[in-house]
């Protein structure tokens, strides 16, 4: 009996339809894990422009993604080469929305997402998102100069020799200064030559813009007349606008009690301390018509300094002012 030969094509050609089948099986069973996390981004916009979701550079989302098993663990790959902690980003570019001109957009974040081309090319599909709707924010701004002044790393005020005195640049409209901030050592630095800077606008809190120019930082040498200070116990008041006056009493709870008298920090020459200090009062809070509402109402103390130390810059706020929390008791008719 002749034996059979060996016929290696045949073999090839099983493995290669079994490979097939399971790359179809594969494909044909979309998974829909829980939703992940994702950040959209506002992309870079044109300089006359500030692109924002709500005043905000990001917005958090929730996708809910479907596709094959083998396209989730491309996309795990992806995100652990990335080293983006398991959470997929997106690029919002407004005018590729149709969002051109200043003013609030609604987006449809479902749509946006779907369009997404490095999810279609990892073999994914978004199915749903929370949330739904995005507002979008697009604020004009003008070309124009700018001041420039000068902040310590605690944000107080410096008077350093700036040059040029002002940077051009876009900003909304009222907005008429730029600022440079300096670290401890920069002022060091800057006390012994000038030191170079980029000024900067802030948009929204942690949101800066800068100039394109930068400016020379000069400040005088020695040490700044100005010496640290506490004023203790400080001595608050309380000021009510003219029409609720005799009608309220403030509720301010004891946290906030200890806030005001604990002490005012200062910067300021000796004589501009003593003339502090024998302020009747140190800071007030100011009471108005549109507090006349149920509820806490936060507000901050308005520190009074001594108009003349003040004109000569010889006293300084040295901490981050105070935010009080207080309530209007009305007053009944016979003064319970």
């Amino acid at each position: 009996m002749a034996a059979r030969r060996f016929k290696p094509g045949k073999i090839i050609i099983v493995l290669i339809l079994t490979a097939l089948i399971w790359i179809w099986a594969d494909l044909a069973l979309d998974e829909t894990p829980p939703p992940r996390q994702a950040r959209i981004f506002v992309g870079a916009s044109a300089d006359r422009f500030w692109v924002s979701f709500s005043q905000e550079p990001w917005l958090d989302v929730e996708v809910t993604l479907s596709g094959p098993h083998s396209a989730f663990r491309a996309l795990d790959r992806f995100l652990q080469k990335q080293a983006l902690d398991n959470r997929f980003e997106f690029v919002f570019n407004a005018s590729a929305e149709q969002m051109s001109e200043p003013g609030g957009y609604r987006l449809g974040l479902l749509d946006f997402l779907q369009k997404d081309e490095q999810l279609k090319r990892l073999g994914l599909k978004v199915k749903d998102c929370e949330p739904q709707i995005a507002d979008v924010n697009i604020v004009g701004l003008v070309k124009k100069p700018v001041t420039v002044e000068c902040l310590d790393e605690n944000g107080l005020p410096l008077q350093p020799e700036v040059n040029p005195p002002t940077v051009e640049m876009w900003v909304p409209e009222s907005y008429r200064t730029a600022r440079v901030q300096l670290s401890r050592g920069e002022i060091e630095t800057a006390r012994l030559g000038p030191i170079t800077k980029r000024p900067y606008i802030l948009l929204a809190a942690d949101q800066k813009r800068e100039a394109p120019d930068t400016v020379e930082i000069k400040l005088m040498a020695g040490e700044s007349p100005l010496s640290e200070a506490t004023i203790y116990p400080s001595r608050p008041g309380i000021v009510f606008s003219p029409t609720i006056q005799g009608k309220y009493e403030v509720k301010i709870n004891n946290n906030n009690m200890i806030l005001l008298t604990s002490g005012i920090k200062i910067r300021a020459t000796a004589a501009a301390k003593q003339a502090y200090q024998a302020m009747p009062y140190h800071a007030l809070l100011e009471i108005g018509e549109e507090d006349v509402k149920p509820g806490e109402h936060p507000r901050y103390l308005r520190y009074i300094f001594p108009d003349e130390f003040v004109r000569k810059n010889q006293i300084q706020l040295n901490q981050a002012p105070v935010e009080v929390l207080y309530e209007l008791i009305k007053i009944s008719p016979d003064g319970s």
